[in-house]
């Protein structure tokens, strides 16, 4: 099958460098009209460029010795070696061509390894089967090269022999490239790291640090989504986080969640929606201007059914469970099968993961929430790196009743994901609070314990108003605020505001101060 690869001057709104054609993905998607990004596009100059290839903003140039055919399956072969592995791209380009025209290729070289691979990819994300008999006996290739991919358990398909070692289906399938912070952060373990914390630390300051950790994550959560619910609902949520990784991660699951989390729902459904579902502003007239659009509601079912079989997939392997989490997660809110509530169960999520891999501390949560706030700019970058560049490939109207109804085929859209990114952003979350936040809360606990109990040897009073104290001294720069000494506390005598103000500044002097 003939691609047109002609030269051409823009590509999905990127100008193409000059002297150069499309390659590979770019070239399957521009040939073919593919309703799909492609993020890292390549294109092969006429010229040599040193190194063999460079990159040139978001293009990789190839060298010319690179020059591919104009045949369909050149460019997939181009692709397969040296493109990063998309299989949106992949699947759309797939479903796109003739099943003759990959019979054809497969029997030319039935042995290669990229023929191989190309004939597992379109059985495995077509559904269809190509009229070929099973692959003669010679060495099986693994679907994904491992020392560039995270990959899962290899299983073996005997068929095409090439060893299925994709982390997901079919119907919901992230990737994980090996770069070089995954792999950094890897090697900190920091679930080491944590336990060596709290073993170092007493029971019961570890209980009351892991409380008020999983206080903060909780207000945190609300905080992102712009809301400041009252206290108790603050508390209900979070003893159903803390509950995290104690069941299966199903419909069933997700359901209990969403209800704790809703709470009335006489105006929010329950479950699944069945409706259409946007992030973004409304105009003067109300209608939506939407930034990103979450499947078609009659797809939810069967991508969240996929996507807890990918979880399942994920949880019995060696894969680092950060990276579990980070495409539970991500995918679920990518998805954003709720009508309201996606925000909180998708960071809820990350809890489940980290706690059912056993990665953090029995019954404590590590406070991943209050991270993404303090970096709200790059949690919002990085889920918008992901969303808008699909936001062109979905079309949609506007609904009677103002909502959006999407009109076009988009599953494949939420089925396939370079997760990397999304997984570097969480592994930095993760280790700010393995190596800042719950060191820092022990050593507040520390200090105030002592601070506490050097006041009360100095004046009896009731825990509760020696700990108001404490904290009202330290908000206002280690003095008692005239106010505050004037009623609560005007039965203390100078001499002794002036003691109890030394002690809290002697036994938080070096604290890096901290909302408590």
């Amino acid at each position: 099958m003939q691609l047109d690869v002609s030269q051409v001057a823009y590509f999905q709104d990127k100008p193409v460098p000059a002297g150069t054609k499309l390659a590979g993905w770019a070239a399957l998607v521009h040939a073919l009209g593919l309703q799909a990004p492609v993020r890292e596009p390549s294109c092969i100059s006429e010229k040599h460029v040193g190194g063999s290839r460079r990159m040139d903003g978001v293009w990789r140039i190839f060298d010319k010795r690179y020059k591919a055919g104009s045949n369909l399956t050149d460019h997939l072969t181009f692709a397969l070696r040296h493109e990063v592995i998309d299989l949106l791209v992949l699947k759309r380009a797939l479903d796109a061509v003739p099943a003759r025209t990959i019979e054809e290729f497969v029997k030319a070289t039935p042995t290669g390894a990229v023929t191989r691979r190309l004939w597992f990819f379109y059985e495995l994300l077509t559904g269809g089967r190509l009229y070929l008999d099973d692959a003669q006996n010679v060495a099986a290739v693994d679907a994904l090269d491992p020392e560039l991919y995270f990959t899962s358990e290899p299983r073996l398909s005997q068929r095409h022999r090439v060893r299925d070692n994709l982390l997901g289906t079919a119907g919901f399938c992230p990737i994980f490239r090996k770069s070089e912070k995954l792999l950094a952060y890897i090697d900190l373990d920091l679930a080491q790291k944590a336990q060596d914390t709290i073993v170092k630390t007493g029971a019961k300051l570890i209980a009351r640090a892991a409380s008020f950790m999983l206080l903060a994550d909780s207000r945190a959560s609300f905080e992102i989504e712009g809301e400041r619910p009252p206290h108790n609902r603050i508390e209900r949520w979070g003893r159903a986080v803390l509950e995290a990784g104690k069941r299966p991660l199903n419909q069933t699951e997700i359901y209990r969640l969403h209800t704790i989390l809703i709470g009335d729902d006489r105006f929010t459904e329950i479950g699944y929606r069945t409706a259409g579902v946007f992030l973004g502003q409304r105009d003067h007239t109300n209608d939506p201007i939407p930034e990103f659009i979450g499947a078609r509601q009659a797809d939810v079912p069967a991508l969240m059914t996929a996507l807890n079989e990918c979880n399942n997939r994920m949880r019995p392997t060696d894969l680092d469970a950060v990276l579990q989490a980070a495409a539970i997660a991500f995918g679920f809110v990518y998805i954003h099968p709720l009508a309201d509530g996606n925000g909180r169960l998708h960071r809820c999520l990350v809890h489940h993961v980290l706690a059912e891999r056993k990665f953090t501390p029995p019954g404590m949560v590590f406070p991943v929430s209050s991270v993404m706030l303090d970096r709200i700019d790059d949690y919002r970058d990085t889920l918008q790196a992901h969303s808008a560049p699909l936001m062109p490939f979905i079309d949609w109207r506007v609904t009677p009743d103002q909502n959006v109804e999407v009109t076009n085929d988009t599953a494949d859209l939420y089925r396939y994901f370079d997760c990397t990114a999304e997984a570097e952003f969480l592994y930095a979350c993760v280790q700010r609070t393995v190596e800042h936040d719950l060191p820092r809360e022990i050593d507040y606990l520390k200090r105030h314990d002592a601070a506490l109990q050097r006041i009360m040897n100095k004046v009896e009073m009731p825990d509760r108003l020696a700990q108001s104290l404490i904290m009202f001294i330290r908000q206002n720069n280690n003095q008692l605020g005239r106010r505050r000494r004037e009623n609560e506390f005007e039965k203390l005598t100078d001499a002794e505001v002036t003691a109890i103000e030394t002690i809290v500044a002697e036994e938080f002097k070096g604290y890096e101060d901290a909302a408590h």
